[in-house]
């Protein structure tokens, strides 16, 4: 066969590649929505995002410009990179069957379908264990192989039934196909691949409406913030681009590792048990100073404490790794898993609790960022080790524990400010753990301090809401505002970043008081 006949029959290997490969992605999207199996974008985010460092990770949100932005722009460069492989493989096989034979080429597909399945099991097998819907970790992570079987070998038949059909002659090495029989056939697969690509965007488009891009990143500010936040106004913050739709009937809670007696419960099981109500508080690892990135509601649930007695702890026992269903995982100390403040829980505000909230269950570490407390959890394994979870392996931590935080949210002092009118106040302050005892404010940058109101105390667990009633004068003000936990220990004034053990210091605002 001439060069030019080579090179058209690698085009028209590679155009089958390309609408094989969008029927692959066809099929997973299907099976996504239709049965919570992993996508290939989602699995590849989640193993590059635990493998980066942080400053990789702070570099690549910057360069998209936002976490949520960076999400999308992995799903397509994955999507993108899938529809090279199905081109590369496809214009592969056209070249060996003009050169060996038709019998070479389809082993060519076949082989190479295979190695594509064997590599992505390896790479990803971290993440393997995901499934949306919630199945049991104990065959999660064998479905998801087998579903990424089915669809690899869905692109190998379809590309295979496409160079087939795309010419015999072209395929066996002879040149008795004419130019428009061959460009009919080109048409044909052509008009195959506009058809998968108009139900693959359909499928995404249905997908992105189920996407956390509308409430990732979540915040709770202004000055009307009240003790207990609503369901719908809590901060939010995922790793997910679609968040699990966990069905409670599939849903299984495993206790498992170095326990006497593992345990299995399902929903129905687990919501009899005894459980208690907890007003508790928590707040993101990536709050900045003043951000708003914390919320307070009262949560139902198990401790976890009677689930490892009940099971009975190994001598040996360090950590307790959590797993949930979308693939996170996290670890916190044994001694901070039997705190009879640690729970599983199971409603939030008195509701089931909300599909981004982690339902049906999640976990509660009070005193320990947010990242700590699992949602969607379904395994919890002792381990004898020191363990790294998801944001762990980028080098985030290494303790979690929230230190004695407080802040303004209202009013807005970007306005300038009437001398002589009073301005009331108001903000939030949280230690963790251990209380807020009192609330400072200063009008000179820190270097005098006036005691505010405590409007709502909470309990050790929760945040204080405080406000300040102030009667200006005329001139600038560098306010500033301070807690002192419950132990008598006053929030430090030294600053520090978020990266990698979350933010310190002191929320300061300028107020301009005009004549």
């Amino acid at each position: 066969m001439t060069g030019p006949a080579q090179f058209r029959g690698f085009l028209g290997g590679a155009l089958a590649g390309v609408v094989a490969a969008l029927a692959m992605t066809t099929l997973q999207l299907v099976l996504r929505l239709t049965v919570g199996l992993a996508t290939t974008p989602e699995l590849v985010g989640d193993r590059m995002a635990a493998a980066i460092t942080i400053a990789t990770f702070g570099d690549l949100i910057r360069f998209a410009g936002g976490y949520n932005e960076l999400k999308q722009l992995g799903v397509i460069s994955v999507l993108i990179g899938q529809l090279l492989v199905g081109a590369g493989i496809g214009g592969g096989a056209a070249l060996i069957a003009t050169r060996i034979g038709a019998r070479r080429s389809t082993a060519f597909v076949i082989g190479a379908t295979v190695v594509l399945w064997v590599a992505t099991i390896v790479l990803l097998w971290p993440t393997l264990a995901t499934h949306f819907n919630g199945l049991p970790s104990s065959v999660s992570r064998p479905v998801t192989m087998i579903g990424l079987g089915i669809v690899y070998a869905t692109f190998a038949i379809v590309l295979l039934v496409l160079r087939r059909r795309s010419g015999r002659d072209v395929v066996e090495g002879t040149a008795s196909a004419s130019p428009s029989r061959v460009d009919r056939r080109t048409l044909l697969t052509a008009g195959v691949g506009v058809g998968l690509l108009v139900a693959s965007g359909s499928l995404l488009e249905r997908l992105k409406a189920k996407a956390t891009f509308s409430y990732d990143g979540t915040r709770v500010d202004g000055p009307d913030i009240g003790a207990i936040t609503p369901n719908d106004r809590f901060y939010v913050v995922t790793k997910n681009i679609v968040d699990p739709g966990v069905d409670a009937g599939l849903w299984r809670l495993d206790i498992a590792g170095l326990v006497e007696r593992p345990q299995t419960f399902d929903f129905a099981a687990f919501t009899a048990l005894p459980s208690v109500d907890q007003e508790t508080t928590l707040m993101c690892i990536s709050n900045p100073v003043g951000g708003g990135l914390m919320s307070n509601a009262v949560w139902r649930g198990v401790r976890v404490a009677d689930l490892l007695q009940t099971a009975g702890v190994g001598a040996t026992a360090v950590e307790v790794l959590c797993h949930a269903v979308d693939g996170y995982t996290d670890t916190i100390p044994i001694a901070k898993a039997l705190e009879p403040t640690t729970l599983l829980a199971y409603q939030m505000n008195g509701e089931p609790l909300p599909g981004r909230h982690g339902y049906p269950v999640r976990l509660l570490v009070p005193g320990m960022y947010g990242e700590k407390s699992l949602k969607w959890i379904d395994r919890i394994e002792v381990v004898d080790r020191d363990e790294k979870g998801f944001y762990e392996q980028q080098g985030w931590g290494p303790d979690f524990v929230i230190p004695t935080r407080s802040r303004f949210s209202g009013p807005d002092l970007r306005q300038p400010l009437a001398a002589g009118r009073p301005v009331h106040l108001v903000g939030q302050a949280f230690a963790g753990n251990r209380g807020v005892a009192s609330v400072d404010v200063s009008q000179d940058g820190g270097a005098t301090w006036t005691p505010a109101t405590i409007d709502y105390a909470g309990t050790e667990l929760t945040w204080a809401l405080w406000s300040f009633d102030w009667t200006p004068t005329q001139g600038e003000y560098r306010l500033a505002v301070r807690a002192t936990d419950r132990t008598d220990a006053v929030q430090s004034a030294a600053g520090r970043a978020i990266v990698p053990e979350g933010a310190r210091g002191l929320h300061q605002v300028t107020a301009k008081v005009a004549g």
